[in-house]
């Protein structure tokens, strides 16, 4: 019963790589709808999606390093989404 609670860092690791790819997956579906003009909130939803589990610790610094960096730029993206949707 207490080793249920107890969390294989190898399977955090795999997750967080998945997230971290979907977060990615997520931020070329918004380029790609953008260069071609048909940007849809289905596509944003996906980005904001993607951008709440990317906080999550994967035990790996260097993973951790770099899922902080795709975080920062799903941020800046949706900030300029939400920047142009006010104006």
């Amino acid at each position: 019963m207490a080793l249920q609670g107890v969390e294989d860092p190898a399977e955090r690791r795999k997750r967080s790589v998945a997230k971290g790819r979907t977060a990615l997956d997520a931020l070329e579906e918004l380029k790609l709808g953008v260069l071609s003009g048909n940007l849809d909130s289905v596509s944003l939803g996906r980005l904001k999606s993607a951008a709440e589990g990317l906080k999550d610790s994967s035990g790996d610094r260097n993973l951790d390093g770099v899922l902080a960096e795709i975080e920062l730029r799903v941020e800046v993206e949706l900030a300029k989404m939400q920047a142009n949707q006010a104006v």
